[in-house]
């Protein structure tokens, strides 16, 4: 299951990277949203990955921390989920703004020549 989920961050984080090098606001936006996300699956897999387990320590078994998975970490990833979608709405906003003032989608504000 960790090979999986460090597959899909690295598979996410690289797209992300690639995008956010793109020419143009959309893709960068995109990138973004890709980086934001892989950052939060590293977060939440850092608390651990366990299947079929509870997420709180058991009665009596507070010794024994395999039946435990750390709940920080999934809080964060909430709040951050949170956050990403708002700075999102917020750069979409922007990226309208700016397309309908230079009339292009260029992050450097010139087009390519063909």
């Amino acid at each position: 299951m960790e090979i999986v989920v460090s597959l899909a961050i690295g598979v996410m984080a690289g797209a992300g990277v690639w995008l956010v090098l793109r020419p143009r606001t959309f893709q960068v936006l995109i990138g973004l949203s890709l980086l934001s996300y892989a950052v939060n699956l590293f977060i939440f897999s850092v608390g651990s990955l366990s299947i079929d387990k509870e997420p709180i320590v058991k009665p009596g078994l507070a010794a024994n921390l395999e039946n435990y998975t750390d709940p920080l970490p999934q809080s964060l990833v909430l709040t951050a989920i949170v956050i990403g979608f708002a700075t999102t709405a917020l750069f979409l906003v922007v990226l309208l703004a700016l397309r309908g003032l230079s009339g292009g989608d260029h992050v450097d504000g010139q087009e390519e020549k063909p």
